[in-house]
Parts: C-alpha cells; structure tokens; sequence
C-alpha cells in the first residue's frame, strides 16, 4: 500500500490534464520497466543483478548489433570482422577515436580484459562464450582476435554482442558479480546520471560520444511505474514519449487520441511466450503430462482474452515470426499445440494421474495433482493469460493456483528453478540457434538453486544437442535448414516447455516532441525499447522536434 500512496497523485494529475506538462526541452520520457521503486544498479553483466535500462544498450555498447528488423549486422564498436580459412579464429577491428566517457581511450586491452572478466567469474558468462574459445589476444591497439576450440559459427552472435566494460575501472572492482556500479563508465550514449531517486531516475548524455553530434537527445528520464495502468496512463496522457507497454485497444485508447504523433508497431519479433513447467519437479518431468497442459489450452481463447487478438496461437515449433523462413510446415502442424480436452485428458490417464470422485486428479502415490502458477504482478497480460491457463487446467480436474509476484522476486524465482509453472519470454538471435539451445541442451541446464540465465524448465536432450553441434559448424544454408528442422521435430517430441503465443514487439511512440522512431515503414530497428541491442540504433537517430 505504501508505494500506492506515493504514486496516486501523479496517476491523478494526468488524469485530469489532456496536455502533456511542461519538461526540459530535449528530455525524452522513456517507460521501459515496471517497478515500484528504483534501484541504482548500472551492472552490465551479470544478468542476475537486475540492472536499469538502458544499461545493456544506451550505457554500455557491443561491438556489432544485429538488426532483426532489418535482418543485417551493424557495425559499432567494430567496424570489421573476418574468420581465418579454418574457421578457428575470429578477429575484430575496432573504430578509431572512441572514448571511454571519462575521456580515456578505448582499446582492443578493453576488450580482452572484459572476455577475460567473463572467464575469471562464470557467473558473469551467461552466453557461455568460454565454452567455445581458448583464448582472446590483443594483436594491436583497434584489433582483437579470439581462439576458439572448435568450428563455431553461432559464436560470432555471441562475441558480436557481449558488452564492452573499461579495464581501469573494473580491474579495481573486488567482486563483479555484486558490484552495483552507480557511476558507470561507459561508451554509450547516455551514460551520466544526474538524478537518481525511488521514483525517478534520469541519464545524461556522454560527453565524449564517438559518434558526432550524438545524441541529439539530451536526457533519459524514467518514472516509477509499478503496473501496466499506471504506465499506460502516462503514455495515453502524453507524459512518456517512448514506451514498450502492453496497452489495451491501443488503436482506440492511445493512437486515435492524436493519429498525426502516436504510433504503435507491434510485429511478432518479441521472442515466444511459454508456460514452463519446472521438468525437476514430477510428474512435469513426464511428457505425456506437459503435451496434456498443453492440449487443454484453448489458445484461440487465450490470444483473444489476454492479448486482445495482437498476437496468435504458437504452433508445434514455438517459433517467432522473426523466423518464418526456418519454420518446418510439416513439424508446425504437430497437435500436442491444438485445443483438444479429450486427447489431454487420455494422457493423463495413461500417466496414471486418475479423477478421484470430486473430479480433481491424483497422483499416482494418492496425493493432489495441484500446481502453483506464477506471473509478475502488474504485468496485466501475462496475469490475464495466467487466469485463463488456471481456468483451463482446471478442466482437467488439476487444482491450480495462480501466484503473483513483484518482478524481482519473480524473476529469481524462475531463475533458480524454485517454481512448478510459470509464464516466461524467451532467448533469441540471428537464426534459430540460441532459441532452440536454450530449450533444449543439456549445456544451459543448471542445478536448481543456481541462477540460469534460460532454461528454466532445466531440461536437455543429448539428440537436440547433437544437432545445435552439427548446425555450429554448418557452412551452407541448406545444411544449416535441414539440421533445424531435426531440431524443430525433436523439440515437438519432447515439449520441454509449452509454447503460448509470439510475443509482440511491443512499441510506443509519442513523436510531438522527437522524431525519428522506427516504424513499419522505417524498420531501421525494432520500436520496441526492450529490444536490446536495437534500442542503441534507436536512441542515436531520435532527434528533438523544433518547437
């Protein structure tokens, strides 16, 4: 109740105004994450510590970005890449005159000591890159080349995009993995903070940014938006200029209240959204039993109630539209995916959890066939999916229990495997690689109780990871299709994890005072600002709007 109070008079002001209320000119209002409160945590990388937007990609920078939206590299940090003929070695050429933004150089020495950081604590390797190379040498001032072990193209995504820290002031810090880093130092384009407070917190610019004349933005601000309502307030009122909500009607509650400055773009790029049943704990470890969850979700129902018709049913292969050229049409018609209560219930059967006479089922030791359900308050879609999962399940005489928690909470719940169901994004690249690996390979499981950066369901499967070896060294595109389409029907026989729906992109625009938003007709990136790295492509094209 505390945090309520505290915010009320700001959801009442804009209720009650129909005009934006005056700022500091070129201050671009961001809503990104939904918190009730602020924590001043800039750690770039260590996935577990929570850190504020846009650290990963506004702060902090890669090397190269890839662009789904326009399906190419970028180049940023590095401006070239180049394999040896063996396909063991991989150097990068930096770009000249970047600076660190407290005015000191960055170096090819940066970049070793930062893969050399990942090595020294494994914990900060959630990529895993120190599976697949040796060694990191600096051949030079702008060029740094990685060994790797083995033949292993999919590494390229992996180096490509890992964040970049300086080595003066990390090779200080006693422990990274816990280091909250308040003052970051950073080549990115916003990477001052000026103002950090419970409610509001904003970022200034770089004042020795490589790229001229960036960012035309002067400032990031972010208010503490604890839900969806409250944050959907701000951007229908005119308060948030870039936002990556969930909104309702949003075609009728935010683009029609001014169609010549708002703008929504919400193609099905945003990873797939899963109900992931926790493998460690029976009977979830049974597939009959996930593949019967599965078969009692009407997802028809579910796109139409939780995600007011933005998205569709996912399908047998659970991928993305990002990935339509992949897709194997015949793996995608498998009907563990389609609503059929009948055939869900035959597998219960068959696994021996029985309807008792009050209708709910047991297990095979007697006890309650119940589950806990767990969502992120606030998030008003996944809670509505959640409910409709529950009332779902329920039709198969399972006692379900809908959870909720504050993000936080949540997410190192999920993290650590301390769940039985729960509704979760997940993990994409250039190809279908990290998608499928982190589903499916015994190489991303970890013990419960230790934080996994994916594979939250902590199953692996020796075939699949057969298959994502063959497909690291693939060479052609053809080799390439017909290894993931044997790891699009291995992934179909298992349903490690039960595919809801493609998640949209969500994204946002308020173009009164910036322009320079990508949208459908300039997908120069994705809209939506939780796509990192795309929301560096971003924030260095928007510029201030002359009043």
């Amino acid at each position: 109740m505390k945090f309520a109070r505290v915010f009320l008079p700001l959801v009442l002001l804009l209720a009650c105004s129909s005009e934006p209320r005056p700022r500091p000119p070129g201050v671009l209002f961001v809503s990104v994450e939904q918190q009730s409160a602020w924590v001043r945590n800039f750690n770039p990388l260590f996935a577990g510590a929570g850190a504020r937007w846009p650290t990963r990609a506004g702060v902090y920078e890669c090397m190269q970005i890839f662009s789904s939206a326009q399906g190419k590299w970028v180049p940023w940090l590095a401006t070239q890449h180049a394999w040896t003929e063996d396909q063991k070695t991989l150097r990068f050429t930096l770009r000249e005159n970047v600076l660190w933004s407290d005015g000191k150089p960055f170096t090819a020495e940066d970049v070793a000591f930062t893969f050399n950081l990942l090595k020294k604590h494994p914990a900060l390797d959630a990529g895993g890159v120190w599976r697949f190379i040796t060694d990191v040498k600096v051949e030079g001032p702008r060029t740094v080349a990685f060994s790797f072990s083995r033949v292993y193209l999919p590494g390229f995504s992996d180096i490509a995009h890992q964040i970049v820290v300086p080595r003066h002031i990390w090779e200080h810090i006693a422990d990274p993995v816990t280091f909250t880093n308040p003052e970051p130092v950073a080549t990115g384009p916003f990477t001052q903070v000026t103002l950090f407070r419970n409610q509001v917190y904003e970022l200034g610019r770089n004042p020795h940014y490589w790229m001229p004349g960036k960012p035309a933005v002067s400032a990031l601000r972010f208010l503490a938006f604890p839900t969806n309502d409250q944050a959907n307030m701000a951007l229908v009122e005119g308060e948030v200029d870039w936002a990556g909500n969930f909104v309702p009607a949003v075609d009728r509650t935010f683009v029609a209240r001014d169609p010549a400055h708002h703008n929504r773009w919400f193609p099905l790029y945003g990873s797939t959204v899963f109900l992931y049943p926790n493998t460690t704990r029976p009977p979830l470890d049974d597939v009959r039993v996930r593949k019967a969850l599965s078969m009692a979700l009407d997802r028809d129902r579910l796109v139409e109630v939780a995600m007011y018709g933005y998205t569709r049913p996912a399908d047998a292969t659970a991928l993305n539209d990002a990935y339509t050229g992949w897709k194997d049409a015949e793996v995608a018609k498998d009907a563990w995916t389609r609503y059929d209560l009948a055939e869900a219930n035959r597998l219960l059967d068959e696994a021996g959890i029985l309807r008792g006479a009050d209708g709910l089922r047991r297990l095979p030791d007697g006890k309650p066939f119940a589950l806990d359900l767990e969502v992120v308050s606030g998030w008003s879609d996944w809670v509505r999916a959640g409910q409709v999962v529950n009332r779902d399940l329920r039709k198969l005489g399972i006692s379900v229990q809908l959870k909720t928690y504050e993000f936080g909470t949540w997410f190192t719940r999920l993290q650590k495997g301390e769940f039985q169901l729960a509704i979760s994004w997940s993990l994409d690249g250039p190809t279908p690689y990290n998608f499928y690996k982190w589903l499916l390979s015994p190489r991303t499981v970890r013990p419960v109780g230790e934080v996994a950066a994916a594979n939250w369901h902590r199953l692996g499967d020796a075939e699949a990871d057969e298959l994502l070896v063959r497909f690291e060294r693939a060479g052609t595109p053809e080799e390439q299709h017909a290894l993931m389409s044997a790891v699009q029907k291995r992934f179909s026989a298992l349903a490690p994890a039960i595919p809801l729906f493609p998640n949209p992109s969500w994204g946002e625009s308020n173009s009164l005072r910036f322009t320079g938003f990508p949208t459908e007709q300039n997908p120069y990136a994705r809209l939506a600002p939780h796509a990192e790295p795309d929301s560096l492509l971003v924030l260095t094209e928007l510029t201030p709007r002359e009043r």
